[in-house]
């Protein structure tokens, strides 16, 4: 599905050129690689008394912009910029601006303040995310061998899929360089609250003390947790009996039926790249991080942050 972005001048260019020659909106736009009203809306908001000429359209466009740019206060930018710093992306910003302050600036043109502050040697830019494609793993077999007793995800109640309630947990775990080390995560459904705890060493052992100290202040929101296939979590029997809870597996190759918990695990790589070793990251960098993800507004929610969907209240924002 294509969106409106801003064309350029270049694009315009092509417009001017391609009706000269007689081409109609829809063939231009397939060139262009825009949808066709974006043609119609620029050749009706852009054209002068001698009709569609590419020089004068592109300085109509600019000047809108502008003029639009300078009806927001400084103040607002300025609130901009502090919810960027906290690693919250443009749409973020936006959506939660338009509930909680009556404030309306767009996504787009925050990311074009962004933008502008990097020209001129800011760094508001190095506060976006950005994330590489993922490449499709195949495979025929689930080659980390058949865990004991696992309870198949077909078999999880109906009610974890419609999250409508609190207490459905994904967990999984993300490595790093040297892959000694990781961080075990726990996402839940309903909220996407996120829960972060570092091991020494990827062992059964570490991984079910890291899932039951992380859940056990709230053993009472608790009622599934679902993980992937991996051997660390060849403990799950002593989880599930500790949290008084009901563990089970995703299919093998189906990371999107613990789609919270993957989607958590890209935010992390902004913070914990592949190429960082974990030794140098502290439990005060990971309680900062958890900090930050949980109090994010998110679209998915409303733009209410995943702690005041968890806690059932409002949070006050620490700008």
């Amino acid at each position: 599905m294509r969106t409106y972005t801003q064309l350029t001048r270049e694009q315009r260019y092509q417009i001017y050129a391609l009706l000269r020659m007689g081409h109609n909106w829809t063939e231009i736009a397939d060139v262009i690689g825009v949808h066709k009203s974006s043609i119609g809306r620029e050749i009706w908001r852009n054209h002068g008394r001698r009709g569609y000429r590419p020089k004068q359209a592109h300085q109509k466009a600019m000047s809108r912009q502008a003029k639009a740019k300078d009806r927001i206060a400084l103040q607002d930018w300025a609130l901009v910029d502090k919810l960027v710093r906290q690693d919250w992306s443009p749409e973020q910003v936006s959506g939660w601006l338009k509930i909680n302050s009556g404030i309306h600036i767009s996504h787009e043109w925050i990311y074009q303040h962004i933008l502008a502050d990097k020209r001129t040697g800011g760094g508001l830019y190095r506060h976006l995310r950005f994330q590489k494609k993922r490449r499709k793993r195949y495979g025929h077999y689930d080659c980390r061998g058949v865990l004991p007793n696992r309870v198949s995800i077909d078999k999880r109640p109906e009610i974890v899929d419609s999250r409508q309630r609190l207490g459905d947990w994904e967990v999984d775990t993300i490595l790093a360089k040297g892959r000694r080390q990781a961080i075990v995560t726990l996402t839940e459904r309903k909220s996407r609250l996120a829960l972060l705890r570092k091991v020494e060493r990827k062992t059964a052992e570490a991984v079910k003390d890291a899932i039951i100290a992380s859940l056990r202040p709230w053993k009472e929101k608790t009622h599934t947790l679902t993980s992937d296939n991996g051997k660390e979590f060849a403990q799950h029997e002593q989880i599930a009996k500790q949290l008084d809870t009901k563990f089970f597996f995703a299919h093998p190759y189906a990371a999107w039926e613990r789609g919270s918990n993957e989607n958590m695990n890209g935010l992390l790589r902004q913070y914990f790249p592949k190429k960082r070793g974990l030794e140098t990251v502290s439990n005060a960098e990971i309680e900062f991080v958890m900090h930050r993800l949980n109090n994010r507004p998110r679209k998915s929610l409303a733009f209410m942050t995943p702690f005041e969907v968890f806690l059932e209240q409002p949070v006050a924002l620490r700008t």
